[in-house]
């Protein structure tokens, strides 16, 4: 069972990523405040609930939701400060983006880079703890998911319409087979099987 919030003094806002171990795209964060009396039976890790139902849970989290918003890190950024840091600054832009400004962030995982005057707690597994971790957790990976379907045709031989750029055996044997493109991370190790545990 998800609790609404971690906290209830002040506005919080739950954060997480989508696209971390990808082999191409961007990484997607979202930052979502919800009412204190939110619920939703289905409402869960993104991981945990098939695609259909992300997006239906999308629309209400939308609907719902004080405040949300999503941003990304492309893949050259990527490639410059590394994915760890670009999934902490796609966090950062989310939070930026938000109409209302959050007192306190609660962020899925065990790192973060503090962002300015807000305190945060960090939650390991916290899309399946909090209801604004898991709603962060659909709005990032949906939105992700879009954009890689829109530049699939670009490429169609990489299969992102259905892998959505993660490293599977077949991604990353048309990578060392005919290289990359231009939405390719090029500092990851495309042959390394292990390379979806980033």
């Amino acid at each position: 069972m998800l609790a609404a919030r971690y906290q209830f003094e002040l506005i919080e806002a739950g954060c997480d990523e989508a696209g971390r171990g990808c082999l191409a795209g961007p990484v997607f964060a979202a930052a979502v405040i919800l009412p204190h009396d939110f619920d939703h039976h289905l409402l869960n890790d993104s991981k945990q609930v098939s695609e259909e139902i992300r997006y239906q849970l999308r629309t209400e989290i939308e609907e719902r939701a004080v405040a949300y918003a999503v941003a990304s890190v492309d893949n050259f950024e990527i490639d410059e400060i590394n994915i760890l840091n670009a999934s902490f600054l796609a966090m950062h832009r989310a939070i930026e983006k938000l109409h209302i400004a959050p007192q306190f962030l609660i962020i899925d995982g065990n790192r973060f880079k503090k962002y300015p005057n807000v305190p945060h707690e960090c939650i390991i597994k916290g899309d399946g703890k909090y209801f604004s971790i898991a709603a962060a957790s659909i709005l990032a990976k949906t939105y992700r998911d879009d954009y890689m379907l829109k530049i699939a045709a670009e490429h169609p031989e990489y299969d992102w319409h259905t892998n959505k750029g993660y490293p599977t055996i077949k991604h990353r044997e048309t990578v060392m087979k005919i290289g990359f493109t231009p939405y390719h991370r090029k500092t990851f190790r495309v042959s390394d099987p292990q390379l979806s545990i980033f």
